[in-house]
């Protein structure tokens, strides 16, 4: 089973849930959560409620969205990889601190507590400023993977980061073999 969990990086909803229904195609088992501003927040692009229905739709699951039910994911549940699609810069520097306040956070740190894989589909504005030692910092650490990233607008948003959310079931089949899917930087 896999877990998929959602952060804010609204306008990369999109991008992620296509993936979650890739996946599902595929035929994996997947367990749905999302962080508490994606299970809360209305924006232009999209609502909360759609969010969640959708997710719970595709998987067939409840969506984990508490942080105690996160915590379970170690003990109760039989997940094979967390993915966290978008990932934002806010959950990344959490991630590399160890700062664990949020329901992604938990469900991470308590999938890692059995040493298996996390794979990250990052999508954040500020990859390349004051996020860039939390890449190099998880990319170091063990269990901890990544799907591909390039600039999404060089020109315009120069420090901003995004991956190639297609190459997401790549990436999750090396992850599983506890290898970084190459290049890294598209």
């Amino acid at each position: 089973m896999l877990a998929y969990a959602i952060c804010g990086s609204f306008c990369n909803h999109a991008n992620a849930i296509e993936q979650l229904k890739n996946l599902k195609e595929l035929g994996y088992d997947i367990l749905p959560v999302l962080s508490e501003n994606a299970a809360s927040l209305d924006t232009r692009f999209g609502l909360h409620d759609d969010l969640i229905k959708n997710t719970e739709n595709i998987c067939g699951k409840k969506a984990i969205r508490t942080i105690v039910d996160a915590e379970e994911l170690s003990s109760k549940k039989a997940v094979d990889c967390v993915i966290v699609s978008p990932c934002t810069g806010n959950t990344l520097a959490k991630l590399a601190n160890g700062i664990t306040d949020s329901t992604i956070t938990m469900a991470v740190k308590a999938h890692l507590r059995n040493r298996k894989p996390v794979l990250l589909a990052l999508a954040t504005n500020d990859a390349l400023s004051a996020n860039f030692k939390n890449i190099a910092a998880l990319y170091e650490k063990k269990h901890v993977f990544f799907v591909p990233i390039k600039q999404d607008d060089a020109m315009k948003k120069a420090t901003s980061v995004i991956c190639d959310f297609n190459l997401l079931p790549d990436a999750l089949y090396f992850a599983l073999q506890g290898l970084q899917m190459q290049p890294f930087l598209l």
